[in-house]
């Protein structure tokens, strides 16, 4: 079954329109997303949970991404749809929309090519941080969404997010982690 999605206008409000994901990204509408970044205190400062996207997604196969992110479906909004990814991505279930901290929204325009088939993305995304010190192991992945996740260092995420690193394929933007809360 096709998700469908509202249509959005450039503030992100919905215009009464909706289009299907695959035809907002064939030619590039403006819908909604939402972004959680899942962070901890370490001994060796901030960590973010970073997912790693199953090999059959159809756009970003196989890279390094938000802890857990997903377009709004039509009639829903930001926080209850940050809170089902959390769940359906991660198992996670045990949040509530208090516990999601909001860092700001960005406008997310980029064209790219997976498949063979020219993907462009056009989303407004709210994005939030939650911190959570969740052991991986605990964690039920979404087989068909995610391969593996793992905790790593958020100023090593920014620098292999800065230089082109093939052993870290990722699909993560830069501007997205300088809005993180700082310890």
């Amino acid at each position: 079954m096709a998700e469908i999605l509202d249509i959005v206008d450039e503030f992100g409000n919905p215009t009464g329109e909706t289009v299907d994901r695959q035809t907002a990204h064939k030619r590039g509408i403006r819908h909604r997303t939402a972004h959680v970044w899942i962070l901890r205190k370490a001994a060796s400062g901030l960590e973010v949970l970073l997912q790693k996207r199953s090999k059959i997604k159809d756009s970003n196969p196989g890279c390094y991404d938000i802890s857990s992110a997903g377009h709004i479906p039509c009639g829903q909004d930001f926080l209850t749809s940050a809170l089902r990814e959390l769940q359906e991505e991660l198992g996670i279930t045990d949040v509530s929309a208090e516990d999601l901290h909001y860092c700001g929204q960005r406008i997310i325009k980029v064209q790219k090519v997976f498949h063979g088939e020219l993907f462009i993305d056009n989303q407004i995304s709210n994005i939030y941080c939650l911190w959570r010190d969740v052991d991986p192991a605990h964690l039920k992945l979404q087989e068909s969404e995610v391969e593996d996740v793992i905790w790593i260092n958020l100023n090593r995420c920014k620098e292999l997010v800065r230089v082109e690193n093939k052993s870290f394929p990722h699909c993560i933007y830069l501007e997205e982690l300088e809005m993180l809360p700082r310890i």
